[in-house]
């Protein structure tokens, strides 16, 4: 697949994620959010505009102050950047995919 110039994540494309194609639009990303998070913010799909790049920690935070009903959730929820499980310290960009995934029970 075809990376994004200067984009350094697992070889995955910055314009999809799990088969849904998205073109940067100026200074958002998109976020996808799935399960309970998807009741909470009241769509699967949502552009969330960024001013800047930022971590996922910090995107997270300003997810939950759109979002409030998420803030009690906000430790069990992980995020995944252009379909990758990202860390507190990584950087979302602007035109980047971020999911919001929900914990998942199984058996």
């Amino acid at each position: 697949m075809p990376q994004r110039s200067g984009d350094d994540r697992s070889g995955v494309a910055a314009s999809s994620f799990m088969g849904w194609y998205v073109s940067a639009m100026g200074n958002t990303v998109n976020l996808l959010a799935f399960g309970g998070a998807r009741d909470i913010v009241g769509a699967s799909e949502v552009r969330f505009e960024l001013s800047g790049p930022c971590t996922v920690e910090e995107f997270m935070g300003e997810v939950c102050r759109r979002y409030p009903a998420l803030t009690p959730h906000r430790r069990s929820i992980r995020l995944a950047v252009n379909g990758t499980y990202a860390h507190a310290d990584e950087k979302i960009r602007c035109g980047d995919d971020v999911a919001l995934i929900p914990p998942v029970a199984g058996g």
